[in-house]
């Protein structure tokens, strides 16, 4: 595209070229994606990128109106994520190496690398090994066979497998082919201000808590990822970890660490640390904690990461709001986040 043809796109704040430019303004020393509301500005005054990183390298930085490197990478990164999915589906262990992924796509391994990273907050290989894990899990699910199973997955060692199955699958893929099979988890339910409150349990610690609206409904939840798994009502030694729990929901403050048994990728981790990190009565952007992680664009993905919260209330997720500070989604309800934070502003 011409300078020209990008000034035109510019003057008429065209969505349709977002990310696939930005321009700067001399006498602002600010950039803005083509579709900016800001003024229009004078053609001798504007010079173009191709991303916001070559404007941030000349000396500009990103307007606070349009948020242009927020979706700088974007563009290239779903092209990345469709060339990727081709060219696994025509390999026999569906592995792409970084290079390959980088000459499908046109650019440098290095610039698919980090844009991947600013993006969605994670690397082609972690995207790589989140999808082979998905198929694993279905194909656990499917197989008779362990060994057929991972195998058909993509992975070409069962030994790697097994190292990583605690952390990914939370057991062995043998258990999770049995559906849970020689895992225990025990559980215990209780009313709170915001409706009924599940906490469950191994012999590592809290793995989940979760709301609802029944005892059924919640147990249900519990049950529905391992059908086999054997899953009794908790004992006595989960009081406290309850009464924390409890006291949580109700908006209180707590001085009691809880014992956490929860798994995710290395992002994940890093989102629900750092979650925790929020004061009590207080909230934080998506945006934010994105800053804080030090993936300043990830936002997106701190979002998601927030979704799959596995320990709602001790990792308080209810506390990330939108920039503007809506409440946004809550994956128990904008009511009972609502309520939470009223309660913890008391």
């Amino acid at each position: 595209m011409t300078a020209e043809r990008q000034y035109q796109a510019v003057l008429a704040r065209d969505p349709r070229a977002d990310g696939s430019f930005v321009y700067a303004v001399r006498s602002t020393g600010v950039y803005c994606r083509p579709s900016c509301p800001s003024r229009k500005p004078r053609a001798d005054r504007t010079t173009f990128f191709r991303t916001g990183e070559e404007a941030e390298r000349a000396g500009f930085r990103p307007c606070r109106r349009c948020a242009p490197e927020s979706a700088a990478g974007v563009p290239l990164v779903e092209k990345a994520v469709r060339a990727w999915t081709r060219l696994a589906g025509a390999r026999e262990d569906g592995r792409v190496p970084l290079s390959a992924l980088a000459e499908a796509v046109g650019s440098s391994p290095w610039h698919v690398q980090r844009t991947f990273r600013k993006v969605l907050g994670i690397s082609p290989r972690e995207l790589s090994e989140a999808r082979r894990l998905d198929a694993l899990r279905r194909a656990l699910k499917e197989r008779t066979s362990v060994t057929e199973a991972i195998y058909d997955a993509g992975f070409g060692s069962s030994s790697r497998v097994y190292e990583q199955s605690a952390r990914r699958l939370g057991m062995t893929p043998g258990q999770y082919a049995r559906g849970g099979s020689g895992a225990v988890v025990r559980y215990t339910t209780a009313s709170s201000p915001i409706g009924r409150v599940l906490v469950a349990a191994t012999e590592r610690g809290v793995c989940a808590v979760k709301l609802g609206s029944s005892d059924d409904e919640l147990i249900a939840l519990l049950r529905d990822e391992f059908p086999s798994a054997t899953i009794d009502c908790g004992d006595k030694s989960m009081r406290q970890w309850v009464s924390t729990v409890l006291a949580l929901a109700e908006g209180k403050p707590t001085r009691r660490n809880i014992p956490l048994d929860v798994r995710g990728t290395a992002f994940q981790l890093r989102v629900w640390k750092e979650l925790q990190k929020i004061p009590r009565g207080e909230t934080r952007s998506y945006g934010e904690v994105a800053r804080r992680i030090g993936r300043p664009t990830a936002f997106r993905a701190v979002a998601r990461a927030c979704a799959t919260n596995p320990v709602c209330v001790v990792v308080p997720c209810h506390r990330v709001v939108s920039a503007d500070g809506g409440l946004c989604g809550y994956h128990w309800g904008t009511r009972r986040k609502r309520a939470l934070l009223e309660r913890e502003r008391r």
